[in-house]
């Protein structure tokens, strides 16, 4: 939880950043101080206090106390460990590796649970009626919104991935009510991304975001699946981050599975043993 709140600092508004360092100053203080004290140590209003804990992906300040005072008794349990140039081979393979392990088990336990299944209904909805859903990415983000239509046809959604900015706005005004568009950016700060979010919306799509917390991105969509961690965004390639992406996907692909249902069970073994021709014995 704190290694979330420190890797969306550079996307929170000044005020918030001020309640976030104070939270990262002392956890245990902050989960136990009433809100008139908590906004008087930031120097800020009692409903920025509020805000941030909404911006973190939390009901409100009751809420976020609740898992910040579990998180204190826990115990951190991972630091995020960056790869130097000088690092051995087996260096980098411990770090790489507990890097991407820790990273989801962190958000395992930070999830919101209700967002994931606001998400899936809303995917079943555009299933149902025969809609379609949209995933936009750019870079690293473009790659897995390709997995992510992947995933989707298979499921019988109607779907399509694309990374191109242009192509993104073009579909993202073809969109309309029951469709989505689902957006995936590490930073939650790419214009393209955020203009096609912002059409989508407008012509009454629903938008899904994953992305930092309290990011450009996040607030820019109807559902949010926050996807944080402390990784750079300028240091070699963004593991954690495309692998936490892929994860989150998967989580939402296999929900839309289960609420479909029956329905889709002869279709997935349809084409099972279509593959299956495509296979040397």
């Amino acid at each position: 939880m704190l290694d979330r709140i420190t890797a969306s600092l550079p996307s929170l508004a000044p005020a918030e950043q001020r309640v976030a360092r104070l939270v990262l100053a002392d956890p245990q203080a902050f989960a136990q101080l009433p809100v008139r004290l908590l906004a008087e140590r930031a120097h800020v209003s009692k409903p920025t206090v509020v805000r941030f804990c909404r911006s973190m992906g939390y009901d409100g300040l009751a809420d976020f106390k609740v898992k910040l005072a579990n998180n204190a008794n826990e115990g951190v349990p991972f630091i995020h460990r960056s790869v130097d140039s000088d690092d051995k081979t087996g260096d980098v393979l411990v770090k790489v590796v507990d890097n991407a392990v820790a990273a989801f088990l962190q958000y395992r336990n930070a999830a919101k649970v209700a967002d994931l299944e606001r998400a899936a209904l809303a995917v079943v909805s555009s299933w149902q009626q025969g809609r379609r859903i949209e995933f936009y990415g750019a870079g690293n983000s473009g790659i897995v919104a390709q997995d992510a239509q992947h995933k989707f046809f298979r499921l019988g959604v109607t779907s399509l991935a694309s990374s191109d900015g242009h192509i993104q706005v073009m579909s993202a005004t073809l969109l309309g009510p029951g469709d989505c568009a689902l957006i995936i950016s590490n930073s939650g700060r790419t214009r393209d991304l955020m203009d096609a979010a912002g059409i989508a919306r407008q012509r009454g799509a629903t938008t899904i975001a994953i992305t930092a917390s309290g990011s450009p991105l996040a607030h820019a969509c109807d559902i949010v699946l926050a996807a944080d961690h402390p990784e750079g965004y300028d240091r070699y390639s963004p593991m954690v981050s495309r692998l936490m992406h892929l994860l989150i996907i998967d989580v939402l692909a296999t929900c839309v599975a289960l609420r479909i249902g029956e329905p889709l069970q002869p279709v997935l073994q349809q084409m099972k043993d279509s593959l299956h021709a495509k296979r040397y014995t």
